[in-house]
């Protein structure tokens, strides 16, 4: 539903890994693109986020954080983000949308690891997400961590606004593929 132009610079990430961060995970709001509710990471979160990082220079982190929060990459914003990343310690809220704050996880091997959501999620609805969703995430989730459809069913349902819809066994077969 929405195209992305991606990044100016247009190299692939330097590097790529799995990680477990600290933090939620929780699904809210409703996704113009895929239906139903949006992933979100929530930085007061008490448990493990399953991840994938890519090693990007701060012009491209500063693109695909502008096109989360719907804006253009390049261009002022874009600049005046990948020059705040240096400085942020915890969290910084860009505007008031659902995906305009920057939240800083921690560091990997010396590099500053960041990520977009919304700046209090407890602000936020839950809300169930798509089939569709669902299935993009656990093919994620099966690539990066290599987890069966049954630890991702349980890790999924652990999120706020999973249970309000889907069932374990349901999303055990979304997690193989299966509709």
């Amino acid at each position: 539903m929405r195209e992305y132009p991606g990044c100016r610079d247009r190299r692939d990430p330097e590097q790529v890994v799995s990680l477990n961060v600290p933090g939620g995970l929780m699904f809210a709001g409703e996704s113009r693109a895929w239906g139903g509710g949006m992933a979100f990471y929530d930085v007061k979160g008490a448990v493990l986020v399953a991840c994938r990082a890519y090693l990007l220079t701060a012009e491209q982190l500063g693109d695909v954080a502008a096109q989360e929060m719907r804006r253009e990459p390049g261009g002022e914003f874009a600049r005046d983000l990948a020059g705040l990343l240096g400085d942020v310690e915890v969290v910084h809220t860009m505007g008031p949308g659902r995906y305009e704050t920057v939240a800083r996880l921690g560091s990997r091997d010396g590099v500053p690891m960041f990520t977009v959501t919304h700046g209090d999620v407890s602000e936020l609805e839950p809300a169930a997400p798509s089939a569709t969703y669902v299935g993009w995430i656990a093919a994620g989730l099966r690539e990066a961590h290599g987890w069966s459809a049954d630890q991702i069913a349980d890790y999924l349902l652990a999120a706020p606004g999973v249970s309000k819809t889907w069932t374990r066994d349901e999303l055990t077969i979304l997690a193989t593929g299966g509709d």
